[in-house]
């Protein structure tokens, strides 16, 4: 196995050597957030969590990354639920583009280098538009502009599909030459927002809005271009065609990665068949969410199923047991082991296309080897596969002494059974006061306060929480 990077590349379905534009730079553009609603797992794995792990892959190969991830903030599914929920359309998008980082940041993604907002590039916009029509490659119709997906020899490139057998999935309208083409300046509407253009106030489509980011951020040609797996038709397709039609390389690698389905249907709002990180992580730990998002291959579905989430738990927490059963047999401190070499097996299987099953399979193989290590009182040997364990984990973003995990490495069975012992001494106060046994109510609650604990009294019952802080564990 050749100890080079290579992707699969959508465009022309092969594992290709990855060889970037630029020698030690890469540039990577992946779609983010349409802010229309609170993100669920499988925006997160399709717009976050896989180009994470690239990034971290290539940042560790030594490569510097300019990593472009968009907001799409303007957008007819936003303007229609901010209408229906009766609020401003720009409060309703920038309230789901906070969640979205929130979950972002959550399950241990790095921001990226640049995070841009449709709404703000609509000169860049306005700029490709001309410059579509003056090539022949659009035309103006009735406030609208469309772009003439017959006039782009190479459009099918990307999705195999033929353009007749294509349906771009909007609203017709009449002055459309081409039932195949597709939407660039969309034409106000009353009440909608809308800015000035040359053909009308109105707003940009959907696909253009990408395409300008990208040129702004990444110029004329940059190196990967990634998504979800939905995305490859139309808006991947139609985001390539505007940039061919001007005479732009655009990406030289095409990244998509699978959905996480539920019964065999991909997980969307729209099948009510959704799963957030807050409903999950109530469950489960951030980390272990992350570890059970990259522990298949980004090209291939996950089915969500409780049981596959807490194996996952049960995985990642057996790597932490022993990275801590290491780090104290030594004496590592507060900063944990040091971090090591990744081994050969690793590299190689992240180096195949973001082997990431494989990788994880080293890092298991490992800390079996470590615990026996242990088991035998070889520190040195411990110590060592410890380290190798840690640089791994770190390069899959769970390393359990780097942010966000360390603020977080709480054990959720250790909070849940001090909250049924407090439960049941609480419940004890409570009825000693309905006795009137006054003492024995004091003493419960001295008891509580010794350890660290306080007890307030509401309208609701007794209420414990940390002694110091607002919120219960």
């Amino acid at each position: 196995m050749s100890q080079s990077l290579h992707l699969y590349d959508t465009a022309t379905r092969s594992v290709r050597p990855f060889e970037p534009l630029q020698p030690g730079v890469v540039s990577l553009y992946n779609c983010g957030a349409t802010v229309q609603w609170h993100p669920h797992i499988g925006h997160l794995r399709g717009a976050g969590i896989v180009y994470d792990v690239l990034r971290r892959w290539l940042e560790f190969t030594g490569y510097e990354v300019r990593h472009v991830r968009n907001v799409t903030d303007i957008d007819d599914k936003i303007l229609a639920k901010a209408s229906e929920a009766g609020r401003p359309w720009w409060e309703w998008a920038t309230t789901h583009e906070r969640s979205f980082d929130d979950a972002y940041d959550t399950l241990g993604c790095l921001r990226p280098s640049v995070e841009p907002r449709a709404t703000g590039h609509i000169p860049q916009i306005l700029e490709m538009i001309a410059a579509l029509i003056e090539a022949g490659h659009a035309y103006a119709a009735a406030g609208d502009v469309y772009f003439a997906v017959r006039t782009q020899p190479d459009y099918g490139f990307l999705s195999g599909q033929r353009i007749d057998e294509m349906v771009q999935g909007e609203t017709e309208a009449g002055g459309k030459r081409d039932p195949a083409d597709f939407t660039l300046w969309k034409a106000a509407k009353p009440g909608e927002p809308s800015w000035d253009s040359p053909w009308g106030r109105g707003r940009p489509g959907w696909h253009i809005e990408c395409s300008a980011m990208a040129r702004a951020y990444l110029g004329t040609e940059f190196d990967i271009h990634g998504g979800g797996l939905d995305l490859i038709f139309p808006h991947h397709e139609n985001e390539a065609a505007q940039s061919h039609g001007l005479g732009d390389v655009f990406a030289r690698y095409w990244m998509h990665s699978h959905w996480v389905t539920m019964a065999g249907e991909k997980m969307s709002k729209s099948l009510g068949n959704i799963l957030s990180v807050p409903t999950i992580t109530e469950k489960v730990r951030p980390v272990a969410l992350r570890y059970y998002l990259i522990s298949v291959h980004y090209r291939s579905s996950i089915e969500y199923s409780q049981e596959a989430l807490d194996d996952a738990a049960k995985a990642y927490e057996r790597i932490e047991a022993f990275l801590h059963r290491a780090a104290d047999r030594v004496g590592a401190g507060a900063d944990g082991v040091p971090i090591g070499e990744v081994p050969d097996a690793f590299r190689q299987a992240m180096n195949d296309d973001l082997g990431v099953p494989r990788a994880l399979a080293v890092v298991h193989e490992k800390v079996r080897a470590g615990n026996a290590a242990l088991a035998r009182s070889d520190d040195d040997a411990a110590q060592e596969l410890a380290s190798s364990v840690r640089a791994m984990v770190a390069v899959l973003g769970l390393d359990p002494w780097a942010a966000p995990w360390v603020e977080r490495k709480v054990d959720r069975r250790l909070v849940e059974a001090t909250g049924r012992l407090l439960d049941g001494l609480l419940a004890e106060r409570a009825q000693a006061r309905a006795d009137r046994d006054f003492a024995r109510a004091d003493e419960i609650r001295t008891q509580v306060a010794a350890a660290g604990f306080a007890i307030e009294d509401t309208k609701d019952g007794p209420v414990w929480s940390v002694a110091g802080t607002p919120d219960r564990l």
